[in-house]
């Protein structure tokens, strides 16, 4: 029996990372798609919500394109005092988005989706819970001067493997969904497809 090729709808190198270590085999397309619109549209929902919609909306732009193909599309999102945050616009943007965050809890969603051809056939989002320290402007202008632009691809403008984990009192949650995506159900749902022996 063959095994189901496996795309990855995303350029992200921390889902890469998890996918390599835990021994999933999988290619990349990143998924091109206006996210903001598709959140536009999701007035209602909450973040969890949210995230699985962008998570299925990146896996189907990439398996319209790959007949037969099981494509795993996945999302994080950010909220802090009830509001949502996306990846910072610029350093000054990001800069903004570390003042407000000090001192206060960040909440992380994270979600996943498996597509094949026009129907997702499992999706699954987890949350933590990240205590920001208060932070300093000299601690937050050399942590840029650091890790800027990398975390400008990041929601929360932290890369938890690098120095980003220095914005934390306190982290509640499994750590592949801080990382971004929710692995433990994933693989799961990935023996369950004939991509990993059960």
């Amino acid at each position: 029996m063959n095994t189901p090729q496996l795309i990855l709808a995303s350029k992200s190198a921390s889902r890469r990372a998890m996918l390599d270590a835990a021994g999933v085999p999988f290619s990349a397309m990143p998924a091109d798609l206006d996210e903001r619109a598709i959140e536009a549209r999701l007035t209602d929902a909450t973040p969890a919500e949210i995230a699985v919609a962008l998570s299925v909306a990146k896996a189907e732009v990439v398996a319209r394109g790959q007949p037969g193909a099981l494509v795993l599309g996945s999302d994080s999102l950010i909220v802090v005092d009830g509001k949502r945050f996306d990846k910072p616009a610029s350093r000054e943007n990001a800069a903004e988005h570390l003042r407000f965050f000090s001192g206060k809890t960040m909440e992380l969603h994270s979600a996943a989706a498996l597509v094949r051809g026009d129907t997702c056939e499992w999706s699954h989002s987890a949350v933590a819970a990240l205590k920001v320290r208060d932070l300093s402007g000299r601690f937050i202008a050399d942590y840029l001067d650091k890790e800027w632009p990398e975390v400008g691809y990041t929601v929360g403008v932290f890369r938890i493997e690098a120095m980003g984990v220095q914005l934390f009192e306190s982290i509640s949650g499994d750590q592949f969904t801080v990382l971004g995506m929710p692995l433990l159900p994933l693989l799961g749902a990935l023996r369950d497809n004939g991509v990993l022996h059960a």
